[in-house]
């Protein structure tokens, strides 16, 4: 099994920055890929941002250039630094890793205020 557990999640005004930050423990060798979701109330959870244990990365067009993922091999942790946050961004954020089967972390809640 692997358990994952975020952090980093808050309330911040539109314009301002938030880092999430997720670790993962566990069975965790042979980890391929690794992310962020998001779920907005009403909504199906939507990908946010993945990267691999190579270092390539994908992002929802909503967060191009505004977003930037991150990924610590050896400790096992992925962050996702937000910039010039917008109320739309408001969500749950998941954590999410792929080891043949997929995880996910409990999630932690951005409100952001317009």
């Amino acid at each position: 099994q692997v358990q994952l557990v975020e952090s980093g999640g808050g309330l911040v005004q539109a314009g301002g920055s938030l880092r999430l930050s997720c670790a993962a423990s566990g069975r965790i060798l042979g980890i391929n890929g690794m992310g962020w979701y998001r779920q907005s109330p009403g909504k199906q959870r939507e990908l946010v941002a993945t990267i691999t244990g190579g270092g390539i990365t994908n992002y929802a067009d909503s967060v191009k250039g505004r977003f930037t993922i991150s990924r610590d091999n050896a400790k096992n942790t992925v962050a996702l630094q937000m910039n010039s946050l917008k109320s739309e961004d408001t969500a749950v954020y998941y954590c999410w890793l792929r080891r043949y089967v997929d995880y996910w972390g409990k999630g932690t809640l951005v409100t952001v205020s317009s």
